[in-house]
């Protein structure tokens, strides 16, 4: 009889070992499903070519919607642009010229303002006159991918008419804008399209100046 005790109480033991060991696999299993997936940069040598050529920090989207992709001179690639200030603008755009009269575009502006976090100024009128901030009228904010974006709703020169997200890193200005128009013609669904933008965001670093 006091054997058959002692087997019995090995027994409990070995089972409430075993059922912690399947609990801690259990919570360590879903944390490790919980974890985000760290974003890609999908063309990673243009984008550090661009940054080593400004000498500055850029930001490789990872994610574009379909069938854009962030290729630099790619086949979206409509704007590749830097300025003598070290300023660049990116833009990639799709347009739909099977049924043109739609209207259908979907179009994606990254800008980068190193050593700069004062909003520039864009000429509104003829000749450059009638300037105004490029980038106004905010609309709360967003916070992810350790950024915190001001959204912007009335912009002006290649970001006019788009919603765009505005904010700082290490005394530099960058800038995510997303056109609102169709097939991305209703704000909310716009906003979902821009905050899987800025979470897919990757910075780049400089290696060296060219």
């Amino acid at each position: 009889m006091r054997a058959f005790r002692s087997l019995a109480g090995v027994s409990a033991a070995l089972a409430l070992l075993a059922a912690g060991c399947g609990s801690t696999a259990h919570v360590a299993s879903q944390t490790t499903a919980a974890a985000p997936a760290k974003p890609t940069c999908a063309f990673p040598a243009a984008w550090q070519s661009l940054a080593n050529h400004i000498g500055a920090a850029v930001y490789c989207p990872g994610w574009l919607p379909d069938p854009l992709t962030s290729q630099i001179r790619g086949p979206w690639n409509n704007i590749n642009s830097v300025s003598k200030d070290r300023s660049y603008l990116e833009s990639f755009i799709w347009q739909d010229t099977d049924s043109p009269a739609l209207g259908g575009e979907l179009h994606v502006i990254l800008r980068g303002y190193p050593g700069r976090t004062k909003i520039p100024s864009c000429p509104t009128g003829a000749f450059n006159s009638d300037p105004k901030p490029c980038f106004a009228q905010p609309r709360g904010h967003v916070h992810l991918n350790g950024i915190d974006a001001t959204i912007d709703t009335v912009n002006q020169g290649a970001d006019e008419w788009h919603v765009a997200l505005v904010w700082h890193l290490k005394g530099s200005l960058y800038t995510l804008s997303e056109h609102l128009a169709p097939p991305v013609d209703n704000y909310d669904r716009l906003m979902t399209y821009l905050r899987h933008e800025l979470r897919s965001l990757v910075l780049i670093k400089p290696t060296r100046s060219t």
